[in-house]
């Protein structure tokens, strides 16, 4: 199960309050929840927007976006 996605719905109330916001069918939120292991970078934009950055495309694509622990200062 999807912890983010999970958190997503619990914002928006349910799955397919979630996937109206998205524009998707609520098969598609219980694709997310339940068997999708990557959710796709589009559909991790609209659910960051449907939860109003609560839910963030990091969090959902760590791949693509890492978090980084490091700061400018560090870096210098």
């Amino acid at each position: 199960m999807n912890i983010q996605i999970k958190k997503a719905i619990e914002i928006l109330g349910s799955q397919s309050a979630l996937a109206a916001a998205c524009g998707v069918k609520q098969a598609h939120v219980w694709n997310w929840l339940n068997r999708d292991k990557v959710i796709r970078l589009e559909n991790a934009l609209l659910i960051e927007h449907a939860t109003n950055g609560i839910v963030t495309k990091e969090q959902l694509r760590p791949d693509l976006y890492p978090l980084s622990n490091t700061t400018d200062c560090e870096q210098k």
